[in-house]
């Protein structure tokens, strides 16, 4: 017998109603439909199921694809008082667990795809009664995604063999053909897909060309205090960028593949536990970090695709909390980017370049990149979100066209084999003896760009780069793109942006709403400090005791007794139990 809903919606997760559209979802799960749910991370996802597995008899499956995010999430449903476990390659009590699931004992069970596709598992599952699959990161099933995992397409099988049991797919990150192939693939009908919506409102986009990385990134970091990633393109610019960046006073580690496991083990478990440590990694750090906190991201290079920027991105401000995105591109980026899809298979080669095209339309927008991003999963957004550099200092463009027609000519004429530096020679005849030697000073583009157009040539060299009007050769040197012609013949404009300019701010001053956390307030500060050593005693995250959301409105409420605390938004029955008590000697000095 299913249990009262909104009850429990109180007493285990401490919530008094539904956010976004999770009470739909909730309820096409207790009514036994099969659903997909997209919705932006952050928008409670985990509770989508975690309810419906206190709620049903039986326990809930949850296929999930990296062991740090199942151990993470293991732990937030235990401490909100869930039976839940984990049948992973690292779990030694795994005869334990899996005499609890035969036994009724656990309400939600952790697995990755490829223990769940396995006959061993179904066998498993026959012993046991299963209240609900839910297929989480649900995107991973679809070659059409960004992060196509092979093993998500043989859970169908398993899904299949137990019909009377509902599935719930899950993902943040899905196109409209990867919603579609989402659905094939696991038996889902057109009517079971609920999409929420892709905005993330609290986070502030912005994204500018590299000019001097490492200034660019100790600025960011002086400005947004809290626990932060910067995603580096390579695993050495991942340890050089944390060294450099952890001069500034900053705790910074660093995160990649071909670290000491154990090394790599402690500084993800350092990243955690922290409240304000930064986190250099390649882009598999993240996907499998369940840590609400994060206060910005930094991409130090251009990302594999719009997708994978939006799932990247949105790993900062999981709890709703005001956050940043911030990326730094270079056009030596998409250079490298289409020189790789020579290496892909022809049937994947077209789809690989409307990705580079799409993330050309966002770094070179003069308009909102929110609309960017949300037209891209198919959405009709506002003109302007408010939230983004371009909204918040819309930047002035200027028409480069004969800039550009003059440099794609230079390009031509010397041969289509020369870098940046000798075409910029070249055009504004520079004393330049290569360019002496080789002739270049008797061709016509010598000498035809002067004066005030000079400060244009690297910025349109950039922009013919990110439209492909622009290649690169396997010597570095430039030639001619396919979408060169259109701007030779006048066909085509270029416009490129110039970007307003910013006042230089103050270190740890300037927050750009990146921090809502109230500064200097000793009563708040009494409380992360009381949450720090109840984390410490209990070998958990700080927030897993609780967010700060919840700290804030302690601190403004100031609760006197355990009555007046259970009131208090995300204080579940086991957490006031737990914590309570400690929370109000932290706040009696300041009745």
């Amino acid at each position: 017998m299913a249990r009262d809903i909104p009850t429990l919606l109180h007493d285990i997760f401490g919530f008094t109603a539904f956010r976004g559209v999770q009470e739909q979802v909730v309820g096409r799960v207790m009514a036994g439909r099969p659903t997909l749910a997209i919705m932006p991370t952050g928008a409670g996802k985990s509770l989508c199921y975690q309810l419906p597995a206190a709620a049903l008899d039986g326990c809930c499956i949850v296929v999930s694809p990296l062991i740090a995010l199942m151990h993470d999430q293991l732990r937030a449903a235990n401490a909100v008082g869930l039976r839940a476990a984990s049948l992973t390659s690292v779990d030694a009590d795994w005869r334990e667990t899996q005499d609890r699931l035969r036994q009724g004992e656990l309400d939600l069970l952790y697995v990755a795809p490829e223990r769940a596709s396995g006959e061993g598992f179904r066998a498993l599952l026959r012993t046991a009664k299963i209240a609900l699959f839910a297929i989480d990161e649900a995107h991973c099933v679809s070659e059409w995604g960004h992060d196509f995992r092979p093993d998500y397409r043989l859970l169908r099988p398993l899904l299949d063999e137990f019909p009377d049991v509902p599935r719930l797919a899950l993902t943040a990150t899905a196109d409209a053909h990867t919603r579609r192939d989402i659905l094939v693939q696991l038996g889902i009908p057109e009517d079971g897909l609920i999409i929420s919506g892709f905005d993330r409102p609290n986070i502030r986009y912005a994204v500018h060309p590299r000019e001097g990385l490492t200034r660019q990134l100790a600025d960011l970091l002086g400005q947004h205090p809290g626990p932060g990633v910067v995603y580096a393109q390579t695993r050495a610019a991942t340890e050089k960028l944390a060294e450099t960046l952890g001069r500034g006073g900053r705790a910074v580690r660093a995160y990649h593949a071909g670290m000491d496991p154990a090394q790599r083990a402690a500084n993800q478990a350092a990243f955690i536990a922290s409240e304000d440590m930064v986190m250099v990694a390649t882009v598999a750090f993240g996907m499998g970090i369940d840590k609400p906190d994060v206060r910005f991201v930094a991409h130090a290079g251009l990302p594999k695709s719009i997708e994978g920027y939006y799932q990247e991105s949105g790993r900062a401000g999981r709890d709703g909390e005001p956050a940043v995105a911030h990326l730094f591109w270079g056009a030596e980026d998409f250079a490298r980017a289409r020189m790789r899809i020579a290496e892909l298979e022809p049937a994947r080669q077209q789809g690989e370049r409307a990705r580079i095209a799409a993330l050309g339309a966002l770094v070179e927008t003069a308009t909102c990149r929110r609309a960017i991003l949300l037209r891209h999963f198919g959405e009709d957004p506002p003109p302007t979100c408010g939230n983004c550099d371009n909204c918040l200092s819309p930047p002035a463009s200027v028409d480069a066209t004969q800039t550009a027609r003059k440099y794609l000519s230079a390009v031509y004429r010397t041969g289509q084999s020369f870098g940046a530096g000798h075409i910029e020679a070249v055009l504004t005849a520079a004393a330049n003896d290569k360019v002496r030697e080789r002739g270049h000073d008797r061709i016509s583009v010598h000498g035809i760009v002067s004066g005030d157009e000079t400060a244009l040539l690297r910025p349109v060299q950039r922009a013919l780069l990110v439209r492909d009007a622009l290649e690169t050769t396997e010597h570095g040197g430039l030639m001619l793109g396919p979408n060169a012609r259109p701007i030779l013949r006048g066909e085509e404009e270029v416009r490129i942006l110039v970007p307003p300019r910013r006042e230089r701010r103050g270190r740890r001053n300037a927050r750009n709403g990146a921090d809502a956390n109230p500064v200097g307030d000793p009563l708040f500060d009494a409380l992360r400090a009381c949450r720090r050593e109840l984390a410490q005693e209990g070998g958990v995250p700080p927030y897993v005791i609780f967010h700060d959301s919840t700290l804030r409105e302690m601190a403004e409420q100031r609760p006197s007794n355990i009555r007046e605390m259970s009131h208090i938004s995300g204080i579940g029955q086991k957490k006031l139990d737990a914590y309570g008590d400690a929370f109000l000697a932290a706040i009696r000095p300041f009745l």
